[in-house]
């Protein structure tokens, strides 16, 4: 099994106290900040780099405090997952379903997906603008 596969598939917390669940989800927050910050890095240069094409868009510098503010929110997004886990746990008790490896990997793949939209956005942006100069 490769780093990678363990990482998206792991084993569920099979002892499921509230504190076990948190450090399970904790344990991953690396990880999950790394990828969604890779995912950034590559939307923002993709994004300077359509900016810098002739037409330029007006305005085309990033705005770092909605940077910041989008990690943020992305982080507490993470923490619903703890709390979503949690919650099965208190409804169902032990019939609760083993969820953390599947709401990790809903997650990550909704927070990565998010955080490249930008990214055909600004191509579509740049198309408009380009087509519109040329008439």
């Amino acid at each position: 099994m490769t780093a990678l596969t363990r990482m998206l598939f792991p084993l569920p917390d099979y002892c499921r106290t509230p504190g076990s669940l948190l450090r399970w989800w904790e344990s991953r927050r690396l990880t999950y900040n790394l990828f969604v910050g890779g995912a950034g890095l590559v939307t923002l240069s993709v994004m300077a780099l359509v900016n810098s094409l002739p037409p330029n868009a007006p305005g085309n510098g990033i705005v770092w405090f909605a940077v910041f503010g989008y990690g943020v929110l992305a982080n507490v997004g993470y923490t619903a997952g703890w709390l979503a886990e949690v919650g099965m746990r208190v409804v169902w008790g032990e019939e609760a379903p083993h969820a953390g490896p599947a709401l990790f990997r809903q997650g990550l793949s909704f927070a990565v997906g998010l955080t490249l939209l930008p990214i055909p956005l600004v191509i579509v942006s740049w198309v408009v603008r380009f087509v519109i100069h040329l008439f």
